[in-house]
């Protein structure tokens, strides 16, 4: 009788033992870490690859003689503003206790939590410019989000001293693409364990630990001390009935992986069929269940077809069509009102119904509230100026934010009466509530530069009658482009629009 036997994963503990090839990695740390000047900056999320490479470095610094320890090593960790709010409160609890521990311990060891800025965050650009939410072929938020902030914070490092060294926990098993990549890098190296960054000039790439298997990093963490006081136990509780990859990298171009992918990420991801981590935890902990309106309004934000929530032109007013169908634009400004009112139900909800830890919980900061009524009012000529209302209505609160600089060119009484004139057709609403907007913000000037600009722009916007009308207003573009340029009779349409240029009588063409 033949018995099969499982193979067991190579470990890359095999040759040396887990005791062995810490001491070796710690050695080959140390040596590099004083072989110059060049400032380290550890990529930390405060997931388990992460943890497994700030720990290695810290037993390297640790075990160096305090005269040598002159070098700078800065731990990064951004924070989206939308990470899942459990993983975000133990980032932000682990980067103060490093930060206290690194000065107890005598250690030049410097967190930094890094976010985006306000007019790049989730909220901003979602319910305040209209961006539909990301899809994986309009992944606009990765870039915004996390490559902003941290290259922002290495290229400013690098201004500073010539060069950087990046320490990550990449790690060849994640992926076939990744080992792929990583072993393309290795060819180009120019000093050795240390691999270029394609999308960071002057910054080269150490990953210690680019050779462990996910076996090996938790068998790491659950054999050796934190060395700044954290629970790795508590770290591995959080990642049980995790995906296999399990974290947010730091992501620094667009070939890491996004945390849609991941076990911990944005709440608000929609790159992912489900959010399986907060299903899970609401599931799993009844005190946890006060996340179910993040995960309801998530759910609403990934619907299949949201064309009843998107505007039929895109951002800069123009019609297009695909299929014969128009691709639709931004949010509509009932939609982002309804997003906006939505998210502050959630967090006023969660205050109330809560945990203590979530007594002053944050799902959008007021400089993002304030970012996007200056968007709606200023550049979507919304001189409504909704939003405190809807803050008032969802919060029970007054409006915190300071008043607009702004001068509104009609009071409420006046839109209203607008509105009761036009009726049912909000196109027309829309384009004399911009027509009036933008000559109130010209008149005041001395030299009005622009002005006839801003108007023919809002026309061409705003002059159709309804979808139908902006679709064979479009057919007939698409037609004009088409047409042959020996054409006999061009339409008056497409000579007005630009698109056909008549050619005078004994004129060649």
């Amino acid at each position: 009788m033949t018995i099969n036997l499982p193979i067991r994963p190579r470990s890359a503990f095999d040759d040396l033992g887990l005791a062995g090839t810490i001491d070796e990695l710690v050695l080959q740390t140390q040596t590099l870490y004083l072989e110059d000047g060049i400032p380290w900056v550890i990529g930390y999320s405060g997931g388990k690859d992460s943890t497994a490479v700030l720990q290695l470095v810290w037993m390297a610094i640790a075990a160096l003689k305090p005269e040598q320890r002159t070098k700078q090593v800065h731990v990064i960790s951004t924070d989206t503003l939308v990470e899942n709010p459990i993983v975000a409160a133990w980032v932000t609890h682990s980067l103060e206790t490093i930060r206290a521990a690194a000065t107890q311990q005598g250690l030049p060891i410097e967190p930094h939590r890094l976010t985006p800025a306000v007019a790049d965050t989730f909220w901003v650009n979602l319910a305040g410019r209209g961006y539909p939410a990301p899809r994986p072929k309009f992944r606009w938020c990765t870039e915004r989000l996390k490559i902003k902030p941290s290259n922002t914070f290495i290229i400013n490092m690098v201004k500073s001293h010539g060069e950087a060294i990046l320490v990550l926990g990449t790690r060849k098993a994640e992926s076939s693409g990744r080992s792929h990549r990583m072993v393309e890098l290795e060819s180009r190296r120019v000093r050795d364990l240390l691999s270029p960054n394609d999308s960071l000039p002057n910054c080269l790439v150490y990953s210690p630990v680019e050779n462990w298997s996910n076996d090996d990093v938790w068998t790491f963490l659950m054999q050796t001390k934190n060395p700044w006081g954290y629970s790795n136990k508590e770290l591995l509780t959080m990642y049980q009935g995790a995906s296999s990859d399990g974290e947010c990298p730091l992501v620094v171009d667009s070939t890491t992986p996004s945390c849609g992918d991941s076990r911990f990420g944005c709440w608000t991801c929609t790159l992912v069929d489900k959010d399986k981590s907060m299903s899970a935890m609401i599931q799993n902990d009844e005190e946890k269940e006060w996340m179910l309106p993040l995960l309801e309004l998530r759910n609403e934000l990934d619907v299949a077809d949201d064309r009843h929530l998107r505007d039929f032109r895109r951002m800069n007013g123009s019609v297009q069509l695909f299929h014969d169908r128009t691709i639709p634009g931004p949010y509509t400004q009932e939609s982002r009102e309804r997003w906006v009112r939505k998210l502050l139900d959630a967090q006023t909800w969660i205050r109330a119904n809560g945990p203590d830890i979530v007594q002053s919980l944050e799902l959008v900061t007021l400089p993002e509230l304030e970012e996007i009524r200056r968007l709606w009012v200023v550049e979507k000529h919304e001189f409504e100026d909704n939003l405190p209302a809807i803050y008032r209505d969802a919060t029970g609160e007054e409006y915190p934010g300071r008043p607009l600089d702004e001068h509104l060119p009609l009071g409420p009484e006046t839109v209203a009466i607008l509105q009761d004139v036009v009726g049912d057709d909000r196109l027309h609403f829309e384009l004399v509530r911009e027509l009036l907007d933008i000559e109130q913000r010209h008149r005041s000037q001395a030299r009005r530069a622009g002005l006839f600009e801003s108007l023919t722009k809002a026309m061409r916007r705003g002059f159709y009658d309804d979808v139908d009308d902006a679709m064979k207003r479009a057919n007939q573009r698409r037609d004009a482009i088409e047409r042959p340029d020996d054409s006999d009779s061009p339409d008056d349409l497409d000579i007005a629009a630009g698109y056909v240029r008549p050619v005078p009588t004994g004129v060649e063409a």
